[in-house]
């Protein structure tokens, strides 16, 4: 089939959900729908977060998202995964199929085996809202898909009169010994059960709603509590760890029994909601109310293929383009709808809202998205990105800190990194004229966000100009955020005339100047005296004023005023310098040891794509007069740092940010500053792509002498204008038309 068909092309068999599986991608690899509520998904261990001793444990941090492919074991199947984070949470409703002497601990204990199984992966299979293994220890083949809202199991079994299907309600990802708040589950038919789980983790007060009907009615079921139970009022009169139709407790794991024929499947559809049990049937009802298994996998899968086509593309080799339509899937994970089918919600206030004039979303891991995730979805994703930020918009009117969502998921707030980058992610629709939502509205509530006080130095910040390091820590590089994130509130003001408002945050956007150091020049730490700090390591990556980086990296990071940076830091010669000896230079064990975040695989010199604060770098020779650096550096990137393989990707894929970069830089252009309606150049990689805008313009891009030595661009043109200045606008690329590019490779 022609790539210039206007019939969807199968791209669906160039995505590998198992690429960064292993090391620290923290990918899963079950099955869900794009930006799906739902995501089905194998766990394969079950680590606590503390040691006996109470010391962290550190093997918790390769579970983020419950699977890790050196694993050989699989415990069940969670509906509830993040996708690439760096930190973790969620993992729940787990269900385990298994045969034989009925087990309810995970792994072998004192007292009992586990219910675990080996698996191998020759059996295998994964693919975009699918996902097959054989459980060798019960000899059971399982499958699973997904609808938006619902997850589907089908189980082939053995002949056995004694199959069971677990529910392990202790189970989750990151687990501690109060992270399970309660636990309720009603029996409402031998085919039919329906609960709840509230558990405080990242998010501190998350509640997971479920109805899971079966194809078949169980024969008898039970329960086991694990817990130390001091009151149990008049329930004490019953027996209620067999055949009673509640369970209740803050520890569960339940069992139903069945009788299977040989080569019997037996089916489960598991319905969430974060707004009650109603809110589950009726989206149980609503979205898969069939018994057909194959008819959701292939659903799922049109849904996906559809996401994928909206970038055709022509590459060099087949690893190119599975890098790439995997990495669209990536980006296609979260944020997740977080609405039921009739758009009733748990907001932040835990109060239920209706959804009006959009779909609700969370999963908001702003400081790693707002970057290239939330810029690409203004491309393939506008309308999605509208009703995201809306959600972002309703979030700050349910805020009694009246803030706009700093990293947020499941109705809370979880606080994690620094910085304020809704605003990054509202202006950089704003520029971009993406969007219905209230722009004054907007404005309104980045400006409310910008100004707490107590939220992480924010309060010295408007006070000193910075934030000082003796009252606050990652200093420098909340400073240098909140810097940026005050240009992306200026821009706001000017889109809609508020001058008064721009005067002022243009003010606050060059803060970032009364950190920067001119007699060593680094971005260095400054105390409340206003002198900067004596003791400073701009190699060390720890308690130097950065958080997961360092001066030589992080202190680039002016996304907003880069001629101005490099003209501080000595001018286009000296700053060029930098950066080569920044790429090509060595960074001793000792600097990075204390971070789980940055490793070797996604360093190149003191370079560090695997974590989210340089990614613009390679882009920042253009700005310095050596285009051909940048684009020397991107294609020598995209080649080593994204690989089809399972320990193929070089750091957490942060919710999609990692892939996005990989997306912009292998089309030939990257959103070096988001808020701004203009992308960097830098060095395509695939041969031919075809962009299909929502507006219904396409977008062709072709690239002539393309090889693996010609990664140098020669002449740029678009639209029959030629390029020269290394840039080009958002609005004249979703225009449509032909971005021509000729290669070279000297």
């Amino acid at each position: 089939m022609s790539l210039y068909s206007q019939n969807e092309i199968d791209y669906t068999k160039y995505v590998n959900p198992l690429i960064g599986t292993s090391k620290m991608g923290h990918v899963f690899p079950g099955a869900t729908a794009p930006f799906g509520m739902v995501q089905v998904s194998p766990q394969t261990n079950f680590q606590v977060m503390y040691n006996e001793d109470g010391s962290y444990n550190k093997q918790t941090y390769e579970y983020c998202a419950g699977y890790q492919y050196k694993d050989s074991t699989i415990i069940g199947f969670a509906h509830t995964n993040f996708s690439g984070t760096g930190h973790s949470d969620l993992g729940d409703v787990l269900i385990m199929p298994t045969t034989g002497d009925l087990h309810l601990s995970p792994f072998d204990t004192e007292d009992e085996e586990g219910y675990y199984s080996v698996y191998s992966h020759e059996n295998e299979e994964a693919s975009p809202g699918y996902y097959k293994t054989e459980l060798e220890s019960y000899k059971i083949k399982a499958e699973v898909s997904a609808s938006d809202r619902v997850g589907y199991h089908r189980y082939t079994f053995p002949e056995s009169d004694d199959a069971h299907i677990l529910l392990d309600l202790v189970y989750n990802v990151y687990h501690h010994d109060n992270k399970n708040v309660w636990t309720f589950l009603r029996v409402e038919n031998d085919s039919l059960i329906t609960g709840y789980r509230q558990t405080k983790g990242w998010a501190r007060t998350k509640k997971v709603f479920f109805a899971i009907a079966f194809s078949k009615p169980f024969t008898s079921y039970g329960h086991k509590k694990y817990d130390d139970i001091s009151y149990n009022g008049f329930y004490r009169r019953f027996e209620e760890s067999v055949n009673f139709p509640e369970m209740a407790g803050k520890n569960i794991r339940a069992y139903f029994n069945f009788d299977m024929a040989e080569n019997e499947s037996l089916d489960l559809k598991v319905a969430l909601s974060n707004v009650g049990i109603d809110g589950a049937l009726k989206n149980l009802e609503t979205e898969i109310p069939h018994w057909d298994f194959d008819k959701v996998r292939m659903e799922t899968k049109e849904k996906w293929n559809k996401e994928l086509n909206k970038i055709q593309v022509e590459t060099l080799n087949e690893d190119d383009k599975i890098n790439f339509y995997t990495s669209m899937y990536h980006t296609n994970l979260s944020p997740i709808i977080y609405e039921d089918v009739d758009g009733r919600y748990r907001g932040l206030d835990q109060i239920i809202h209706t959804s009006k004039d959009f779909t609700n979303y969370t999963i908001f891991s702003l400081w790693d998205t707002y970057r290239a995730l939330h810029p690409l979805f203004n491309i393939t994703q506008p309308q999605r990105n509208n009703d995201m930020i809306k959600s972002m918009l309703a979030h700050h009117d349910q805020s009694v800190h009246h803030m706009l969502p700093i990293w947020s998921h499941y109705a809370n707030e979880n606080w994690c990194m620094v910085g304020y980058h809704a605003t990054s992610v509202i202006a950089d629709a704003m520029v971009k004229g993406v969007g219905d939502f209230d722009k004054s509205r907007a404005l309104n509530a980045s400006v409310n966000t910008s100004k707490v006080e107590y939220f992480e130095g924010l309060g010295d910040y408007m006070k000193y100009g910075y934030v000082p390091e003796d009252k606050s820590h990652s200093s420098v590089s909340k400073t240098l955020e909140y810097s940026y994130n005050d240009w992306c509130i200026q821009q706001m003001a000017e889109a809609v005339g508020n001058n008064e408002i721009a005067e002022e945050y243009q003010r606050r956007a060059a803060y970032y100047k009364n950190v920067y150091d001119a007699k060593i020049g680094y971005m260095r730490p400054k105390m409340s005296n206003r002198k900067f700090r004596t003791e400073f390591d701009p190699m060390d990556t720890h308690g130097q004023g950065f958080i997961e980086g360092n001066a030589w990296n992080y202190g680039l990071y002016v996304p907003q005023d880069l001629n101005t940076m490099i003209s501080m830091m000595g001018g286009n010669s000296r700053f060029v310098g930098h950066l080569d000896s920044l790429f090509t230079m060595s960074i001793d064990n000792k600097y990075i040891e204390k971070h789980e975040d940055i490793t070797r695989d996604g360093i190149i010199g003191n370079y560090v794509h695997g974590n989210e604060p340089g990614h613009h770098i390679p882009y920042l020779y253009n700005y310095a007069g050596a285009p051909e650096k940048t684009q020397e550096r991107v294609r020598m990137i995209c080649n080593t740092m994204y690989l089809p393989k399972v320990d193929g990707l070089c750091g957490n894929d942060d919710a999609g940010q990692m892939s996005a970069w990989y997306i912009f830089s292998a089309l030939g252009f990257y959103p070096v500053t988001p808020g701004s309606p203009y992308y960097s150049i830098g060095s395509p990689l695939v041969k031919k792509a075809k962009i299909h805008f929502e507006n219904g313009n396409v977008l062709e891009i072709e690239v002539e002498n393309q090889s693996e030595n010609n990664v140098l661009v020669d002449r740029i043109v678009l639209n029959e204008k030629e390029i020269k200045d290394f840039q080009v606008l958002h609005q004249d690329l979703e225009k449509g038309g032909v971005l021509h590019f000729k290669m070279k490779s000297k």
